[in-house]
């Protein structure tokens, strides 16, 4: 791995803003987090698009995944390095229309890309929070975009839209704020993770953990390759692995090895197969636009999620939701299956509220939110429309 590769790939103040907008609590309004904790000055990154119409009724919220934020449209250039993650969604004459709707995405609060996290200056000191950043929950992500939304002037969303750990945000918000939303569409996601998921994200804490330069989190003063990039990148491979499925592996990378190895010839431990140098780059990618301390931060908050924890318990929750829901899953998910998307459809109608499914037919797994995206542009864009025409 380069020993060029930076401590953190956080956006700091003072890089280049791009497209980015921000807005800063006021010091005298301290956070409140689920932890009984507080953070001081949180700030919020975020980027919209279209206009707010007079009535501020036009307006759609939309949640990023784990990794991403809040450059959901858009090309890449200074301080984007890359394209918008849902760039063939949101825009003129798009599935979400912005000639029609105003769109907003915020960087989640604990992230690194320009909101509040880890890598952020803490008031007292100016120094990163580092190890002194606390645990954060899928629900102080949304308290903090509804004040996000109460300072753009908007009352209600007329639909709040996201996938994976963004459409955990969305049940939240139609379970936390139900007045302030009109309509709601998660996609491959789930009411409440389950032990498998969890799994998964311990075996990336644990290595980042196991790193001798994530230092207990507080490494940003160190030099240039001296940062926890090996534990970040193994995390990302396992991660990586999750978002795809196992077809879409064998027939890309079937069994050939990396660099023109043979199998028939002389055969080395490290030998890598071509899978290995697809994890390779993935992992080293996200070193170059991520912070260590958010990937875990987040990663928590996704195994906390339990839209049912503190409320009487899953039922109960969901009858929270009162509004027309588009639920999406993706046949061949490994990460949040498709029934758990059917379980919160069959919830919701059992409860006496208008939720329809939708299953995205593609063979590549969890990523299919982002790559499938005719098969999920056409369904939001009816809903968006069903929905206006009440």
């Amino acid at each position: 791995m380069s020993a060029a590769l930076p401590v953190t790939g956080a956006w700091r103040p003072g890089d280049e803003p791009g497209q980015r907008r921000f807005v800063t609590f006021p010091h005298d309004r301290p956070f409140a987090l689920d932890t009984g904790t507080t953070l001081q000055d949180v700030t919020i990154a975020y980027e919209t698009w279209g206009r707010l119409d007079a009535t501020a009724s036009n307006a759609i919220l939309v949640c990023h995944a784990w990794t991403g934020d809040s450059h959901a449209a858009g090309p890449a250039g200074h301080g984007h390095p890359s394209p918008g993650w849902w760039d063939d969604v949101i825009g003129p004459g798009k599935a979400i229309d912005t000639d029609r709707w105003f769109v907003v995405c915020s960087n989640v609060l604990g992230g690194c890309q320009g909101t509040t996290g880890p890598a952020s200056p803490h008031p007292v000191d100016g120094l990163p929070y580092g190890s002194r950043f606390p645990v954060v929950t899928i629900r102080d992500m949304v308290r903090a975009e509804a004040r996000l939304a109460s300072h753009l002037g908007i009352d209600t969303w007329h639909a709040v839209i996201g996938g994976s750990m963004g459409g955990m945000q969305v049940l939240e918000w139609a379970i936390t704020f139900p007045q302030r939303v009109r309509s709601i569409v998660p996609i491959a996601t789930c009411a409440q993770a389950t032990a498998q998921q969890i799994a998964w994200g311990a075996i990336g804490r644990r290595a980042i953990r196991l790193d001798p330069n994530w230092r207990g989190g507080d490494y940003y003063d160190a030099p240039p390759g001296e940062g926890p990039t090996e534990g970040l990148a193994v995390a990302r491979m396992v991660a990586q692995v999750t978002f795809r499925s196992d077809n879409v592996f064998t027939d890309r990378f079937g069994r050939d090895l990396a660099d023109g190895g043979n199998l028939n010839g002389r055969l080395d431990l490290w030998q890598r197969f071509e899978v290995e140098r697809y994890l390779d780059h993935h992992g080293e990618k996200l070193i170059r636009r991520f912070d260590t301390n958010s990937y875990l931060a987040i990663g928590k908050a996704m195994d906390l999620h339990d839209v049912g924890r503190g409320r009487g318990g899953l039922k109960a929750a969901m009858g929270r939701i009162r509004v027309p829901t588009l639920t999406m899953g993706i046949w061949s998910d490994m990460l949040y299956p498709s029934y758990q998307q059917r379980q919160i459809r069959d919830l919701l109608v059992d409860l006496g509220t208008p939720c329809d499914y939708v299953e995205i037919d593609s063979p590549h797994g969890h990523d299919a939110f982002l790559i499938e995206l005719d098969q999920v542009g056409a369904p939001i864009a009816r809903f968006l429309d069903e929905v206006a025409k009440g």
